[in-house]
């Protein structure tokens, strides 16, 4: 079943990002997120599942987009019942200027297999797989950084660490360089930067700083499929979010990790590309017809797929095909 669930996975990013990449350079950031809704919902509910979001845009009554309890699939006999966490646009603002590494992203595990994480932020600590294992949240930042680094077989001079361009993070920036590793900022996407920090060959060794908790989940999705670990700390802002955050049991002194974040044993992850960024190529149009580039997998199947698509626009139809 997650075998073929991957297969169909990536129609959902690869819609939505076509979706959204015609709308991107517009200055226009709700007309992006509305245009990946619109083909995401439509492609989940051609598939045979009885899914329900978990991780979306909000409560019913505060996100126009796919919402918190939203049921999609075709639901019928035989279906699928799965939880799924879903950024319909990650970098929804740099999509609209056209900025890289925005990204079209989904995962999908069995009901329960997604920590249903409220939208507050987290303190995060990524890894790829040489060095799952061998850091912890709770410990300084340099000797994290000195155990990635022996993992690596490297110095860590020769590191490269992603942070949030945020004020919040002005110390931890400066910790990080005082420790001797370089820091790459960027505006939007830790999602997708907690992948590169997973992929070789990306540049990207370590994902550092507090960002959303609902892209902790999904980071910590695919993290699982690759082998890499992510470990995070929710930071309420307010009283309201530490109140909901205490009514789903969760607690603000315990890191969670991959397994506590992801723990389903059928767990699938897909990202489309939807500007050109360090690890996908974004959408490039042509006419009839446009080209993704994605990254797909699944835990249980052990395939991490890059899959290059044209999809072709014909006599009503779609056809996509595979180069």
């Amino acid at each position: 079943m997650e075998r073929a669930l991957v297969l169909d996975t990536v129609r959902v990013t690869e819609q939505a990002a076509i979706a959204a990449s015609r709308v991107a350079g517009k200055g226009d950031a709700e007309l992006v997120d509305q245009a990946g809704t619109d083909a995401m919902r439509s492609v989940l509910n051609e598939l045979d599942i009885d899914g329900q979001i978990v991780i979306g845009e909000g409560e019913r009554d505060e996100a126009p987009m796919l919402f918190i309890g939203e049921k999609l699939g075709r639901a019928g006999p035989g279906a699928w019942a799965v939880d799924i966490a879903v950024d319909l646009v990650e970098g929804t603002n740099i999509t609209a200027r056209m900025i890289n590494n925005s990204v079209a992203v989904i995962a999908l595990a069995e009901q329960g297999g997604l920590f249903h994480a409220p939208d507050t932020y987290m303190e995060k600590l990524v890894v790829g797989p040489p060095a799952a294992g061998t850091v912890d949240l709770s410990w300084p930042v340099g000797a994290n950084l000195r155990s990635v680094a022996l993992s690596l077989d490297r110095k860590v001079d020769d590191l490269t660490v992603v942070i949030l361009d945020r004020p919040r993070h002005t110390e931890l920036i400066q910790e990080v360089r005082d420790a001797g590793a370089r820091v790459k900022l960027i505006g939007d996407g830790d999602v997708i930067a907690a992948l590169s920090a997973a992929v070789r060959g990306t540049g990207v060794h370590a994902v550092m700083g507090i960002g959303g908790a609902p892209e902790g989940v999904l980071a910590a999705a695919a993290l699982k499929c690759l082998g890499g670990e992510i470990q995070g700390r929710f930071r309420p802002r307010n009283d309201d979010e530490r109140a909901r955050l205490e009514a789903m049991g969760a607690s603000e002194d315990r890191i969670y990790r991959t397994e506590d974040l992801a723990p389903g044993r059928t767990v699938v992850f897909s990202a489309t590309g939807i500007t050109d960024g360090d690890l996908l190529r974004g959408v490039k149009f042509f006419k009839n017809g446009a080209r993704t580039h994605s990254v797909t997998m699944g835990w249980r199947s052990k395939v991490i797929r890059f899959s290059d698509a044209v999809h072709l626009l014909g006599d009503g139809a779609r056809v996509t095909v595979q180069v």
